[in-house]
């Protein structure tokens, strides 16, 4: 009888070395190894594992085809004052993320705020860890994204059929108790990954998630990976599609990386578009109580009574915040099915993976 397999459980710091080891082999250089590892398994110990490191065999396949380039650097376009019109090259998200993050931030302490047009880059990850760079330096933050160079996976609301991607927006603001407002979501109900994971794991999505390809409700994730894709939908039926929309056109636009409709969707890559508002306290005169008023705003929601059934009143970032305590004490799970194609990815640049074991084939 064939034995059945199980759910891997492994240390934040194990699990680093892992990702880390593929991305070198793939070659990158160390630090950027480290880069794109730290950011994957940052995503994990914030629960959100459609943007971990289930998405490192994505990128290794990107790579093998040569639309992920490894070792790129962000290149800056235009400057003119405040504005920083940036291209990604095409190299990791990770990288190009946090350099035109840092170039973003030392704008905006300059002038007050920073308008950062990035374009151009591989996928960037989960947007939330953007915000958290700013929010580093003592600033807020917006921002919104796109994707091109792949097939469509949102339907419009009331369409069939998939016409716009995820599309994540995000917005961050600081607090004096180390509880800062972190919003960061996609424009869907759920995300891609989160179809991803369900499938790996065999369990079902959500209720109104997802669509089959002929337009009909399903809650089988295993229609965004078929020959005949489903759609997924977007959450707030409207306003959610009217974010998504706003998303694009911001993103691809203002951004000048192009939209779904006028870039073409034949590529494995996931190439992101970001435009992203990043705004010094200090520059509008609140930043004595910007902190305060946050923390103020924090304790007011929260005290809310809690209804029949539900978990405690939290406010955004919470969620990521109680997840990374609890995956930093406890490990990071991860499907078989997902350590299989994470196994797979390192036999393709030639190494041997087990649990958190790596060897040259």
């Amino acid at each position: 009888m064939a034995r059945r397999e199980t759910a891997k459980r492994i240390s934040a710091k194990d699990l680093t070395g892992v990702v880390a080891a593929i991305c070198r082999a793939a070659g990158s250089k160390p630090k950027e190894a480290r880069m794109v590892a730290d950011n994957l398994v940052a995503a994990n110990l914030a629960g959100h594992d459609s943007h971990g490191v289930g998405m490192l065999p994505i990128y290794i396949a990107a790579v093998h085809e040569g639309k992920l380039k490894p070792n790129r650097h962000v290149g800056i376009v235009a400057k003119p004052g405040p504005i920083l019109v940036l291209d990604g090259r095409r190299g990791y998200g990770q990288v190009i993320g946090v350099e035109a993050m840092a170039l973003g931030i030392a704008q905006a302490k300059k002038y007050g705020v920073a308008i950062v047009a990035l374009r151009n880059s591989h996928h960037i990850g989960r947007i939330g860890a953007w915000a958290e760079q700013c929010l580093d330096a003592g600033l807020a933050s917006i921002h919104f994204v796109n994707v091109i160079g792949r097939p469509p996976l949102v339907a419009p609301h009331g369409g069939r059929d998939a016409r716009l991607s995820t599309n994540p927006f995000c917005a961050a603001l600081p607090s004096a108790r180390g509880r800062p407002i972190v919003l960061d979501m996609a424009t869907s109900k759920i995300a891609l990954g989160k179809a991803r994971v369900a499938k790996n794991k065999g369990v079902a999505a959500p209720a109104d998630s997802i669509i089959d390809a002929r337009g009909r409700p399903t809650v089988d994730p295993g229609v965004m990976f078929a020959r005949a894709q489903g759609a997924l939908l977007p959450f707030g039926e409207h306003k959610g599609y009217g974010l998504a929309a706003i998303c694009e056109l911001f993103a691809g636009v203002l951004a000048g990386g192009g939209t779904m409709p006028s870039v073409s969707q034949a590529s494995i890559a996931i190439i992101n578009n970001m435009f992203s508002v990043i705004i010094d306290p200090k520059a509008l005169g609140v930043a004595r109580d910007l902190r305060r008023e946050v923390t103020r705003v924090t304790k007011w929601l929260t005290a809310s009574r809690r209804r029949p059934g539900m978990g405690p009143v939290l406010v955004p970032g919470d969620p990521e915040r109680l997840s990374r305590a609890k995956r930093l004490r406890e490990g990071i799970v991860i499907d078989p099915r997902t350590w299989g194609e994470i196994v797979i990815a390192g036999a393709s640049v030639g190494l041997a993976v087990e649990g958190a074991r790596i060897s040259r084939r």
